[in-house]
């Protein structure tokens, strides 16, 4: 006999196991298609973010190449595969490294450097704090020009060889080039006989990479070479050249700038006009070009360039030094002239105290020892003007 009840239990249990497996399809599929939305997604992103880096590669390019002479170019273009295949062997090893491996390395290091180089990463923030700049009045403004007179002169007075004829192939520009960050890799303590500015530890790379951002609002590549573009074309030659030529300071204003900026402003407009019979314009080669330096040698130790970029950039700078100026006195005056507008446009009022350290930094270099890592500059005599052949 046929039991109804039985079959209509099978029913119902064919019924639920139906709708189950169809459930379960649909939630599979459903799976399916967000795993395949996703990974349409992140390959648009992917292409978006190619797209982006072509174009400021691009940019990059076309920056360096109004930086810089068509053969550097050439070269430059024969190392840019180079970059990538470098940054993709970095992350393999840190990615082998793993957290650990990074940590053990990073302990494994002197400890000694690593804790003055926190400390001194803690006194600069402590510094940034505290520092309350005070008022301008003439009275100051005039101090700082007879202090600057003092210092251009006590500069002067510093002996140093006589320049020498450097070939165009002369392995000395290399070395030139690098003593162009002098003073300011003095003030450091950085190192001065080859590229890079200091020993490669994390901590140390950390410091460098905190000063550039802090004291530069620099970040990356692509900012670094927008700094440098600008020192070796424009910087304080052309800003100088401005504030002489303008006939008040309400020419260099705009109704944007608040009251502070117009005093700053208006300082600076004075220190040209106070200085513009006895310097130049290009009399702040120096000041450029030096800081330019300083940039290309810690772009260069934080890997935003490469080094055969950073050779390139220093030859550069170093034909531009050797074009204008004459030796490396007239380099640290250069220095000090420049960095006094700095610090007028910064309404710093610590100027007197930055003059003092940069000619301390100066003299160290034309008559230090080389046992006091000093004395650099005495010995790597200023090339002989004039030169007609390109880097």
């Amino acid at each position: 006999m046929v039991n109804i009840e039985e079959m209509m239990k099978r029913a119902q249990q064919a019924s639920e196991n139906a709708s189950k497996q169809l459930n379960e399809s649909m939630e599979k599929s459903r799976k399916i298609a967000e795993q395949n939305q996703a990974e349409a997604e992140k390959q648009l992103r992917k292409q978006e973010a190619e797209a982006q880096n072509a174009a400021n590669q691009q940019r990059q390019v076309e920056i360096l190449g109004q930086m810089f002479s068509p053969e550097f170019m050439a070269q430059m273009t024969d190392m840019e595969a180079m970059i990538q295949q470098k940054v993709d062997e970095k992350v393999e090893e840190v990615t082998a490294l793993g957290l650990e491996g990074m940590m053990n390395q990073l302990l494994g290091e002197d400890m000694g450097v690593i804790a003055a180089a926190l400390e001194t990463l803690a006194m600069e923030n402590e510094e940034d704090e505290e520092t309350e700049p005070s008022d301008f009045d003439q009275a100051l403004e005039e101090e700082l020009y007879r202090v600057l007179d003092e210092k251009l002169a006590q500069i002067q007075s510093l002996p140093e060889p006589e320049p020498v004829l450097y070939t165009q192939d002369d392995p000395c520009w290399a070395k030139f080039g690098i003593l162009l960050s002098g003073i300011i890799s003095n003030l450091n303590d950085h190192q001065l006989d080859d590229m890079d500015v200091e020993e490669h530890i994390p901590v140390m790379e950390q410091q460098i990479a905190s000063l550039v951002r802090r004291s530069w609002g620099i970040h990356g590549r692509s900012e670094l070479l927008d700094t440098l573009r600008y020192l070796s074309q424009e910087g304080y030659t052309f800003r100088y050249q401005l504030f002489c030529d303008a006939v008040t300071a309400k020419e260099l204003t705009d109704e944007a700038e608040d009251e502070e900026e117009r005093e700053a402003l208006a300082r600076a407009w004075r220190f040209a006009q106070h200085y513009k019979t006895r310097f130049s314009p290009s009399f702040m080669t120096g000041w450029d070009t030096g800081r330019a330096a300083m940039l290309t040698r810690w772009g260069c130790y934080l890997g935003w360039i490469t080094e055969g970029e950073a050779i390139g950039m220093l030859r550069e700078l170093s034909l531009r030094a050797a074009q204008e100026l004459h030796s490396w006195r007239e380099f640290a005056q250069s220095y000090l002239f420049g960095g006094l507008m700095w610090k007028l446009l910064c309404s710093d009022t610590s100027a007197e105290c930055y003059l003092g350290f940069v000619a301390d930094a100066a003299i160290d270099l034309l008559t230090g020892q080389a046992e006091d890592n000093e004395g650099q500059w005495r010995n790597c005599p200023w090339p002989a003007r004039r030169y007609d052949f390109q880097a």
